[in-house]
């Protein structure tokens, strides 16, 4: 077995996620966080979600560091903190309230981005909206208080049927959408032109009883997220090359919280290849794609692999065995494990969001990265007729955007 490296989640059998009653921090929190009227409330079910709502908070500061009883799930003292943003509102507490996902690696990034969370000054609660049955109401009506209350909500992934199903109960009259990657420019395409709330890997497939009952609440909530509707204001906070319909803020994030807290990363020869869940999602066949992916190990001198969090165990062992990679299974989002390292010199990445966010928090190191186009031969029966075109774009944009060479030609590093 090689031996552990940064960014690599050890493995501790079967993760039965936090100790905790719903609503209550994990880890050393230990007490349930109070609601804070008239705060930000931040609903995130993604260590990704999470990252990007501390570099919003980071540009703009929700609170000031905590009391040390605020570490302890005691409310955060709010006191007047410079801004990076001149026009910024005052101070306001933040409160993350994790809607923890049920898959194991994702359960576990998300314990240690609420950790970091906590050291930034935010509250942690987290709830179990998937356990069980009525996981999701009893969600609803333990938030229901909080949501009623908050002034500025700020989510991370506007797909999420969960979050459709909690936005009717906020009133906020400042809503925040944080980058939950590629999806962010979906969301504001449907905004812009119409249609419903749905990511472009389900579109085309056949509707259930489930998806039309939830099609209100996806209805609702692009009306609770437009623009101009009942004087409220929205903001897109994005690192993507999303365009925001009119009357929506756009601010760029270019991950300075990531940059400040790790780094720069000690580089290594060869190069890193980052994995996909198209193969999860039905998007890729997964001969075709082992097949690739040990052809770019071949060619490129790749030595470690970095797994998507969503990649099956039974996938990464196969392509372990037949391709001699390294599998890595990174206990944070790739982001800061990039930045804090080590990484190699030449990293090669499908189009996926980190095409265009590890540019962002690798700037100024010598890390050089390289997009991997997706051929339409690779896709399955099953994926969606816009899948090769949304895939296309992203690689195109990435270019167009950082400067990033394709596979097929010489790495930069």
């Amino acid at each position: 077995m090689p031996d552990q490296v940064p960014g690599q989640a050890p493995d501790k059998g079967p993760d039965r996620g936090p100790d905790l009653v719903p609503g209550q921090a994990p880890a050393r929190a230990g007490v349930p966080g109070p609601p804070v009227a008239g705060g930000v409330v931040a609903l995130v079910e993604s260590p990704v979600q999470l990252l990007n709502v501390l570099e919003w908070a980071h540009v703009r500061p929700p609170a000031s560091p905590p009391a040390p009883g605020a570490r302890d799930g005691g409310a955060p003292v709010q006191a007047p903190v410079p801004s990076a943003d001149p026009s910024a509102a005052p101070a306001r507490p933040l409160t993350v309230v994790v809607l923890s996902p049920s898959d194991p690696t994702s359960r576990g990034q998300l314990r240690r981005m609420a950790e970091l969370a906590r050291d930034e000054g935010a509250v942690v609660r987290w709830y179990e909206a998937r356990g069980g049955r009525g996981g999701l109401v009893r969600t609803a009506l333990a938030l229901t208080p909080l949501l009623l209350r908050v002034k500025h909500l700020v989510i991370g992934d506007p797909f999420s049927r969960l979050v459709q199903v909690l936005l009717p109960l906020c009133r906020a009259k400042e809503l925040t959408v944080v980058d939950d990657g590629t999806a962010t420019m979906e969301f504001t395409e449907i905004l812009t032109n119409g249609g419903r709330l749905v990511r472009w890997h389900r579109k085309g497939r056949r509707r259930g009883p489930a998806d039309a009952a939830f099609g209100l609440f996806a209805s609702a909530a692009r009306r609770r997220l437009t623009p101009g509707r009942g004087n409220r204001r929205v903001e897109l906070f994005s690192a993507m090359p999303a365009t925001p319909p009119p009357g929506m803020a756009l601010r760029t994030n270019r991950f300075a919280w990531t940059r400040s807290r790790f780094g720069p990363p000690r580089t290594l020869a060869g190069t890193d290849l980052i994995g996909t869940s198209l193969v999860e999602t039905g998007v890729v066949d997964p001969e075709r794609y082992l097949a690739v992916v040990k052809s770019l190990a071949e060619r490129h001198g790749a030595r470690r692999y970095f797994a998507h969090r969503r990649e099956s165990p039974d996938k990464l062992r196969r392509l372990a065995a037949e391709t001699g990679l390294e599998m890595v299974r990174p206990d944070l989002p790739l982001e800061l494990v990039a930045r804090r390292g080590p990484i190699a010199g030449s990293v090669l990445s499908f189009p996926s969001t980190v095409v265009h966010t590890l540019p962002l928090a690798l700037a100024g190191t010598d890390v050089h990265l390289t997009v991997v186009d997706i051929d339409a031969g690779w896709l399955t029966a099953a994926a969606s007729p816009r899948a090769h075109t949304f895939l296309t774009d992203i690689s195109h944009s990435a270019r167009t955007l950082h400067g990033l060479p394709p596979a097929d030609e010489p790495s930069r590093a």
